[in-house]
């Protein structure tokens, strides 16, 4: 007898259907599992006998044969020990098959029978809604973040016995339903403000353009000047996000196992900041199961990379591609996982190994050899990519003890707010959304300069040596630069600000 049971496997961000296809046969008490099944599918039917003895049911005496359709795509985690499960007790007589083909189910088993949570319940529910099934049967862990997706029965189970009890009609669920929306606007809120930051006027300034058009930018400055205090502030004054955006990175969150159970939405952006001896899967992503990186866990929100030159080469060459795209593709022998990676980079550094290089108040300790060693840590065509430089100098004591009420993010964050909407308005029926993100086709149509910008820009490249590309990031500021002063045509002021923001390509001379 052949039972077919639905589940799900996730690749990137995406669930991908399976059909679990349960066979028992005669033959001598075997159970084998095939389809590209990884260690823990194959391990799941000891916890798969277990479960269905200790719950009451009865194991089959048989050959029994599981296959993971399509067999062309690895199968991994312990999501299917459910499926499998009600696919035996459906064959043992308790369960009429016809019933298993509304529903996806997933979800893993304890030795009692007990249903534990997985991950990548989230897409699996949009999976659900897509193929016009009823419903999805998920542990009652994950019930509420399946419940995110409208129009389909969400069934939350503890155990063996609900889901079985299900079937047979013995037990009635009342399907979960949550309002996704009121959810995710309640408690958005952060626990620190631009107000907070003393001094440090030109780059509260730098960050709230940086903000405007979604720019990467690198900090410069001593230790102790508040690099770290400015990059915990800045999502404060990025504009409040869309659901569509926090249900997309909601997603990843499913995927990587990280959401928070109790919240079941993310609902601020996010703000991710690993340490430097991070592993470049660790950062973009990958492990031999491909597993999402910060850069995705940052999708929507900011990358924070503190002691920008202590990270390894490797890794941060590997931003070069997904700051371009947003995405980041992964690719194995077996499968090819892509993931979002949409974020706002935000670096810090000092400007050499003992950190006063250029110091008004410490001498630095640094030789020439050293500085230079330092700062090339950094690659050219990587530094190309990020638009604004930020020099972040030591306060003084009379910045410490001012009583000169500072603005707060939420003053900023209208500035900015209008500055975005300026700018999706002008890309309207384009993939851009943001300034950053101008092809060359737009820049040359929304970037028209006068002939006084044209003698700045000819003599910054002239002096400076700039590439192609730091020309063009200059161009994307000066707009954003506009758009914050809500002006149609960039100034020369607007230009010059803008080169103001390449101070470690005027270092590099």
């Amino acid at each position: 007898m052949i039972v077919k049971v639905f589940s799900s496997t996730t690749i990137g961000v995406v669930s991908c259907a399976v059909e679990v296809e349960v066979d028992v046969s005669p033959g001598l008490p075997q159970f084998s599992t095939v389809g590209l099944p990884d260690v823990a599918v194959r391990e799941s039917k000891d916890r798969i006998r277990a479960a269905l003895k200790n719950s009451g049911y009865a194991y089959p005496r048989h050959h029994v044969t599981v296959n993971l359709a399509p067999a062309d795509i690895r199968k991994e985690g312990t999501a299917f020990d459910l499926p499998i499960a009600v696919g035996l007790a459906a064959t043992e007589g308790l369960i009429r098959p016809e019933f298993l083909a509304d529903y996806l189910i997933m979800g893993e088993l304890s030795l009692d029978g007990r249903v534990k949570g997985v991950q990548g319940v989230l897409p699996t529910a949009f999976l659900a809604r897509e193929m016009a099934k009823r419903g999805v049967i998920v542990p009652d862990d994950n019930a509420l973040e399946a419940a995110m997706v409208e129009g389909i029965e969400v069934i939350g189970v503890g155990n063996l016995a609900d889901v079985v009890g299900f079937f047979r009609g013995e037990k009635v669920f009342t399907p979960l339903r949550v309002n996704a929306e009121d959810l995710f606007q309640a408690g958005r809120s952060y626990l620190s403000d631009f107000s907070e930051i003393k001094g440090q006027a030109q780059a509260k300034r730098a960050l709230e353009i940086a903000a405007a058009g979604q720019h990467n930018a690198l900090m410069t400055g001593p230790p102790g000047s508040g690099k770290t205090m400015l990059a915990q502030r800045l999502p404060t004054i990025l504009p409040d996000w869309s659901f569509p955006e926090a249900i997309e990175t909601t997603q990843i969150y499913s995927v990587a196992g990280l959401l928070n159970r109790e919240e079941m939405i993310v609902r601020t952006r996010p703000f991710r900041a690993p340490h430097h001896s991070i592993s470049d899967a660790g950062l973009v992503g990958g492990g031999h199961t491909p597993k999402p990186g910060e850069i995705s866990l940052a999708h929507h929100g900011v990358l924070f990379l503190d002691e920008f030159p202590e990270f390894r080469k490797n890794a941060l060459e590997a931003l070069r591609q997904p700051l371009e795209s947003g995405v980041i593709t992964i690719t194995r022998s077996t499968s090819t996982a892509t993931y979002p990676a949409r974020f706002m980079l935000l670096a810090a550094m000092n400007p050499c190994p003992c950190g006063y290089y250029g110091d008004t108040q410490q001498a630095c300790r640094c030789s020439t050899t050293q500085i230079r060693q330092y700062q090339s840590k950094i690659s050219g065509p990587l530094l190309d990519r990020i638009d604004i430089h930020i020099e972040v100098p030591s306060l003084r004591y009379r910045d410490l003890t001012s009583r000169v009420s500072a603005e707060s993010s939420d003053e900023i964050r209208k500035r900015v707010t209008r500055a975005r909407s300026l700018q999706m308005n002008r890309f309207e029926g384009s993939n851009t959304l943001v300034n950053a993100g101008m092809s060359e086709r737009q820049i040359k149509k929304f970037c028209t300069i006068g002939e006084e910008s044209h003698k700045l820009l000819e003599m910054a490249v002239d002096r400076l040596g700039m590439s192609a590309r730091t020309f063009t990031r200059i161009l994307k500021v000066a707009r954003t630069i506009a758009d914050l002063e809500e002006e149609s045509h960039i100034q020369a002021r607007h230009v010059a600000e803008a080169i103001q923001y390449r101070n470690l390509d005027r270092r590099a001379i």
